[in-house]
Order: C-alpha cells, then structure tokens, then sequence
C-alpha cells in the first residue's frame, strides 16, 4: 500500500492559521515562563551559595521540591489544584483570560527555575575565590557582591548550560496540551485530526520545532562568543 503525500493540507483551509496561532501561543507561554524561570534560577541559585544557613535551606527546599516531581504534575496542580484556593473575583478573571495559558506558563517557569537554579549554582562556585575576596575588599555587602560581580560573571560563565536548559523549556512547552493550551503541538494534532494527514502534520510541527531550537542555540552560541571573559572563558571556536 502506497502513502500519497499531500503537503498542500499545510495551508489550505484552516491548517496553516492553526499552525501559525500555535507556533504564537508556543513562543509566548515559553517566553514569558523563561523570564519566570531565570529571575527564581538566579534568586534560588545565589541563596544556595550564600553563607546564611536558613536562605540555603529554602532556596534548597524549592529546588529540590520542585524539579524532583514531573512537569506534567505540575500541569495539573497550577491549573486544577490552585484555582479553587484563589478568591472568586481571582478565579473569575483567570478563567476569562485564559487559566490554561498561565497555569501552563507557571508551570514551566517554577519547574525549569528550579532546574536552572543548579546550573547557577555551578556557575558562582566556579568563579574564583578571589573574586569574592576582592568584592568584599572594597567595601561591597554580600547583597553588592553577589548583584555586582558575582552574578554578572556567572551568567556569562553558564550560556551553554543555560542554552540547553532553555531549549528544553521550549520544547517541554509542548506537555501544555495536556490542560487545553493550543500551542504548536496542540494545533499540530488538530491539523491531523481534521485532515487525516499523520505525517504531514507532524513532520510540519517537528520542522518548526527543529528551526525555533536551531535559532535559539544559534543566538546563545553568538552570546557566548561576545560575552566571554579572556582568560576566565574560552571563546567558543577560539583558543582557550
């Protein structure tokens, strides 16, 4: 039996505008969670390394909380779990503005903040300890250290890291159909639902999905390149 392939199903009718709307919907939910998972990488990330012991034990208690239990349960809890604890004028505006969207977004901002937490981590112990020394030196609190200097150097010590982790959150983006959010690959199953066309609709999101990582690592790997430190970083094709 032979398969004959119709690519044209792509963007006849409506398959090309669901295509388009989900690719939207996925560069807006990863978007945003990505902001969302940075800014509690960073925080959990520099807490865990500073010497106060009870700022350790929390940034400890979030990381090891969140990213020890799958994404997918944590789909679930935001969007079926946190609404009835908000107050009724809360749950009344977020169901008319899109609860699946922002649980989704929630979700994928605590649970890769907590995974880019570590990478953080990594980054501020690799940074000399002279560093910290000549921070203090000058007269920096441990607050205009870490904010000043130490924070700085790490971001750009961890691009290759945080590049995967960020490739991951997009593509995890995709687990968001399982709460109704129409992303690329929810809008992906609605194009082959309604035109019997398995193969052209997923090799169609599987192409968009390979282009939006290809860019992104592309874009870090320019970062890395511009923001390395001579003789701190290597640059990325250069010698060390």
């Amino acid at each position: 039996m032979t398969y004959q392939f119709k690519w044209s199903v792509l963007w006849t009718g409506d398959s090309g505008r669901w295509l388009l709307q989900g690719l939207v919907t996925t560069l807006e939910i990863s978007a945003l969670a990505w902001l969302l998972a940075v800014f509690l990488g960073v925080a959990a990330g520099a807490l865990r390394t500073v010497p106060l012991r009870p700022l350790r034990a929390l940034a400890t208690f979030y990381v090891e909380f969140f990213r020890n239990v799958p994404l997918l349960v944590w789909m679930f809890f935001w969007y079926f779990g946190v609404p009835p604890f908000l107050p009724q004028a809360a749950q009344q505006w977020l169901f008319s503005h899109g609860a699946e969207f922002w649980a989704g977004m929630f979700a994928l901002g605590v649970y890769h903040g907590a995974r880019m937490s570590e990478v953080i981590r990594s980054g501020i112990q690799a940074i000399p300890r002279t560093q910290f020394e000549a921070s203090f030196a000058m007269g920096l609190t441990v607050f205009q250290a870490y904010r000043l200097v130490i924070i700085p150097i790490a971001l750009r010590l961890i691009v290759p890291p945080i590049t995967n982790e960020s490739l991951n959150l997009l593509k995890n983006s995709s687990v968001a159909l399982t709460i109704s959010v129409a992303e690329l690959t929810f809008q992906t199953r609605q194009v082959e639902t309604y035109t019997a066309r398995a193969i052209e609709a997923l090799t169609a999101g599987t192409l968009i999905y390979l282009v939006l990582c290809v860019a992104i690592a592309t874009i870090m790997t320019r970062l890395e390149r511009r923001f390395a430190i001579p003789g701190l970083i290597a640059r990325v094709g250069g010698p060390a």
